[in-house]
């Protein structure tokens, strides 16, 4: 990877103000950077949700959970710019994310003779692969990542082994004890977009399948209002727990998934949170597919479940409706195929 010619930054800002999910690919970059550059400060600006799950952070690393709705408008960012450059006075930016408000931002910081390094989003070969133009995966978006630091001269020489690498899983309020030669699976079913989720009425059958078993505790994912109404049913099954129902913090899930065995989840936030904590995830892909670079961290290919249809992927981020109307990419997924996946993670083939 080439390296900037400049002298090495003392404060870098970073950017990443989009969806958790993509937040969380973040992570395995930012910290192993911030680990092998212990002489550079870093400030990372997301939204305020996703600034929780950095935990366990390097020492020299600050997470900003900001309020946008305080930085509105064309005028928004510059004031949001100008203002944390005058509290941290950074000499870079890393611009993971390059929207508007990160444009603008960084319109605002070139004045003031900060290096700035944006990321490759590589939209053009993720157009081709809709488009059925190109069958090779692209660049995934960690290295996208990776190469936004590489530009400023910051790599980190260290593979990210986990957010809870070298200190103890700490214990929870929402984690019971695990019994000995327990099997403990968490499922998210959801996902922001209806061509990346696994109907709930199929999903159905794989829960009871797995809840059903003596050895298996299942652990129901999702967050707001309208998931925690479509787990109701669920909450009083025996070996079924639905964290909606309970309140909890991102510190909390996470210690959870780092005791879990394999997740079921959807081309969502929740496949990355999983990641943070080296958990196997059994992915299930509609509308999108593994091939446009959004694979959580070093999870397998072989995991992924999805069909060979001439029709998908039909979106990068799965927000098109289905040109058929039948989402068939998910609804010919039958339950037994994501059962075998996880059958074959739990060491049950």
């Amino acid at each position: 990877m080439a390296k900037s010619n400049l002298l090495p930054p003392k404060t870098v800002l970073i950017t990443r103000f989009s969806a958790l999910g993509d937040v969380a690919m973040t992570i395995p970059i930012v910290y192993p950077v911030c680990e092998a550059n212990p002489e550079v400060n870093f400030v990372f600006a997301t939204r305020k949700a996703p600034a929780e799950m950095f935990v366990n952070c390097p020492k020299n690393l600050i997470v900003l959970g900001i309020d946008l709705n305080l930085y509105k408008g064309v005028k928004g960012p510059l004031k949001l710019a100008l203002n944390l450059h005058h509290r941290y006075n950074f000499d870079a930016m890393a611009d993971l994310h390059d929207v508007l408000r990160t444009k603008l931002m960084r319109i605002s910081l070139k004045l003031k003779k900060v290096n700035v390094a944006v990321i490759d989003k590589g939209r053009k070969e993720k157009r081709q692969i809709i488009k059925g133009e190109r069958h090779e995966p692209v660049m995934t978006t960690h290295e996208r990542y990776r190469r936004v630091f590489g530009k400023l001269g910051l790599t980190g020489d260290k593979e990210f082994a986990g957010i809870f690498a070298g200190i103890d899983i700490p214990r929870s309020p929402i984690v019971p004890a695990k019994e000995v030669g327990a099997k403990w699976i968490a499922i998210a079913p959801f996902s922001q977009h209806q061509g990346k989720e696994y109907p709930l009425e199929m999903m159905e059958p794989v829960i009871d399948n797995l809840a059903y078993r003596q050895d298996c505790y299942l652990f129901l994912m999702g967050g707001g209002e309208k998931e925690r109404k479509a787990l109701d049913p669920f909450k009083n099954r025996n070996h079924i727990v639905s964290l909606p129902h309970i309140k909890h913090s991102f510190a909390d899930e996470l210690a959870l998934l780092a005791r879990c065995d394999v997740m079921v989840t959807m081309d969502s936030a929740n496949m990355h949170l999983a990641s943070l904590v080296g958990l196997p995830v059994v992915s299930v892909w509609g509308a999108t597919h593994p091939a446009c670079g959004f694979m959580g961290w070093h999870q397998s290919w072989d995991n992924a479940v999805q069909l060979p249809i001439e029709c998908r992927p039909c979106s990068v981020f799965g927000n098109k409706k289905c040109r058929y109307g039948d989402y068939h990419c998910m609804r010919n997924i039958t339950p037994q195929m994501i059962i075998d996946k996880v059958n074959i993670l739990l060491g049950n083939e």
